[in-house]
Parts: structure tokens; C-alpha cells; sequence
């Protein structure tokens, strides 16, 4: 990819530098004039934007950081300095003109994924327990966190995501077909996994009221059936930076109304007529953040959703916030079109 492909006009939308990230998957882009730096665009200041409820359509002029870090071709030898001391993913090289004459990425000079945070104490728990009857006859036979994607079930690729950011601990909700999901990790493995056997379906929250003392701080929830495509060191520090009691990852999916739209007066005559319009909603991703202390809301061995949780938190005053990605970074296989179109965005 050429670095004119990261390159945009302060006056496009929001709207349209998130479609550009999704088509780069570099999460930031150059903004230029003349091929001169006039600032940058990163996934996280979409995010802020996002949380701010702002505009879409707005243009990126009013969330470019103006004064990023950069460095002159004869200095990228300090790339590596910058990114750690300023905590970023990725330096833009310029000339003596300041114009854009390449960009050093963080995977550009190590293997190891970003990493802001220990993660190694948090504890990372994937809800396995469900009959994921929506994949039936497949689940059937296997349980829904068995299902391969490519030659990977879910649940292991859920997993392999935690390990690249240094993740150590696992806990695994299991009921259905437990036996199983139990015999495939028997094997050998360069990480920790425990087992919360529920007697009866306990909902997607439920579970967690097996964890006990275990867990002693912050822990990650995972749906078994989702991969979200992020920095998940970054997720921990903006939960913690927040003072969120759960943070809910949530992807901004965009719906085209593939008609015109008939806006009626008191009257019931047509006011307007919108064509085609445009909606974002956020989704829930099925990740979460929680604080420990929340789990003294589930009661053991009762149904319990994580919708329940989170109003009980709110109608108590707990803060609940929201981590936005863009629907291109959050993959779901709960149901047989999905899970073609995962393992299309995978490239399996």
C-alpha cells in the first residue's frame, strides 16, 4: 500500500475517513495539503467524537489533531523512541518541504503487538455456555465455540487475540456440550484456562456469578461467538482512565434505507420526503470490561443477561461507558451469514 492511499482532505466527512480506515486497517490517516502535513487522523479521536455523539457528516477538520508527532526522514532512526514515549502506533516521516514522505508503523519494528498495560493480571472470561441454536444442525453435533473458522474454532482465535497483547488468564463459561470444549483444551497450553460449569443455562451473564473470589480486579467478557478487531491494552487503559465500572466495545454500523422516506405533519400530510437516508447506530459487540465489584449484582444460579447487569448499574449510579470501533473491526458468526462474512474479513 502506497502512503498517498493514508492521504485526505481536511473538508471530507467523518463518515468517509472512517470508511477510508476501515479499506487502509491502519487506524490513522494523513491529512495533506499539496502533500504537506496539516495534521493527523487516528481511530481513537473518531472515538472521542463518537462518545461526544458528534456529527458524522461533519468534516474532519473539526477532530484532526493539528499537532501530531512527526519526525524528518533523517531522524526515523528515533521512531522507535517517539512511539514509546508518546504511547502511539505510528510517526509520519517528512522532508524539508513538510511534505509526507513515508510513515513508520509500530508492527514495522516489532513482532509484539502495542501494549500501554500488564495485562498479564487480567483475567479474560468467554461465555461458552449457550446452545447457539441459531447455527443449528452445526451446533448439534459441536458446541457453537468449537465452530472452525477456517481451521481455528472461535473460541481458540477469541483467545489467540487476548495472547498477542500479553493476556495469560482465561476462564470459560461452559454447559452445553461442556464435555467436549473441556477434551479439546486437555492439550498443552502456554496459558492458563479455567472452567465455570453451569448446572443449568444461565444467560449471557449469569455465569459469572461462578467466578467466586478468582478474580480480584478488572477482567475482560467475551462472547464466544465475536472477534473484535482491536488494541486491547487500549480498551483496559480507556475503561480505567474512565473510571467505568463496565465498559460496553461497541461497533458503529451504518444502514442505508434503500427508500424514500415519507415525513408526515400533524395533519398526516407528507412534510418531507427523505431519499435513501443514512443511520448509525452503535451495536453491542458482546466484549465487555467490568469492575469486579459489579458481579455482587448476579445472584448465583439465576438467568441472568448482560443487559440485566448493566441497567441494574445504571439505575444504581455505577458508570457505564462505551469503547466505539468501526463496524469493519468487529466480526460475528452468531448466525450462518455472519459467520460467511467472518471468515470472508479474515481472508481464510
Amino acid at each position: 500500500m502506497s502512503i498517498q492511499a493514508l492521504f485526505i482532505n481536511k473538508k471530507i466527512s467523518i463518515r468517509q475517513a472512517i470508511e477510508k480506515l476501515n479499506k487502509t486497517a491502519k487506524k490513522i490517516l494523513i491529512v495533506v495539503e499539496n502533500n504537506k502535513l496539516i495534521g493527523v487522523v487516528t481511530d481513537g479521536d473518531i472515538r472521542r467524537w463518537i462518545v461526544r455523539s458528534g456529527d458524522l457528516s461533519s468534516s474532519v477538520e473539526n477532530i484532526m489533531n493539528v499537532h501530531p508527532i512527526y519526525l524528518n526522514i533523517k531522524n526515523r532512526n528515533r521512531a522507535n523512541k517517539l512511539m514509546k514515549k508518546y504511547r502511539i502506533e505510528s510517526i509520519p516521516l517528512i522532508n524539508e518541504y513538510h511534505e509526507v514522505i513515508d510513515i513508520i508503523f509500530w508492527d514495522d519494528l516489532y513482532d509484539n503487538k502495542f501494549n500501554c498495560n500488564n495485562t498479564r493480571d487480567i483475567s479474560v472470561v468467554i461465555m461458552a455456555g449457550g446452545k447457539g441454536t441459531r447455527l443449528h444442525p452445526y451446533t448439534k453435533i459441536i458446541p457453537k465455540a468449537l465452530i472452525p473458522i477456517g481451521e481455528i474454532p472461535i473460541i481458540e482465535r477469541i483467545i489467540n487475540r487476548f495472547l498477542e497483547f500479553k493476556f495469560e488468564n482465561f476462564y470459560i463459561t461452559v454447559n452445553y456440550k461442556k464435555e467436549i470444549i473441556k477434551a479439546y483444551f486437555s492439550k498443552k497450553l502456554s496459558y492458563k484456562i479455567s472452567f465455570l460449569e453451569e448446572k443449568k443455562p444461565l444467560g449471557t451473564a449469569g455465569g459469572l456469578s461462578l467466578v467466586g473470589n478468582s478474580i480480584g480486579n478488572t477482567f475482560f467478557v467475551s462472547n464466544c461467538d465475536i472477534l473484535v478487531n482491536a488494541n486491547y491494552s487500549k480498551i483496559l487503559e480507556y475503561h480505567k482512565e474512565h473510571n467505568n465500572k463496565v465498559t460496553v466495545v461497541t461497533a458503529l454500523k451504518n444502514y442505508i434505507i434503500p427508500y424514500g422516506i415519507l415525513n408526515l405533519n400533524q395533519k398526516g400530510d407528507i412534510a418531507s420526503i427523505d431519499e435513501k437516508p443514512n443511520y448509525e447506530f452503535l451495536i453491542n459487540t458482546g466484549m465487555y470490561v467490568l469492575e469486579v465489584d459489579v458481579l455482587r449484582y448476579i445472584s448465583k444460579g439465576i438467568y441472568f443477561n448482560m443487559t440485566d447487569l448493566i441497567n441494574i448499574c445504571l439505575s444504581n449510579g455505577e458508570k457505564v461507558g462505551i469503547y466505539p470501533v468501526t463496524d469493519n473491526d468487529w466480526l460475528d458468526m452468531g448466525e450462518f451469514r455472519e459467520m460467511k462474512s467472518m471468515i470472508e474479513k479474515l481472508n481464510i
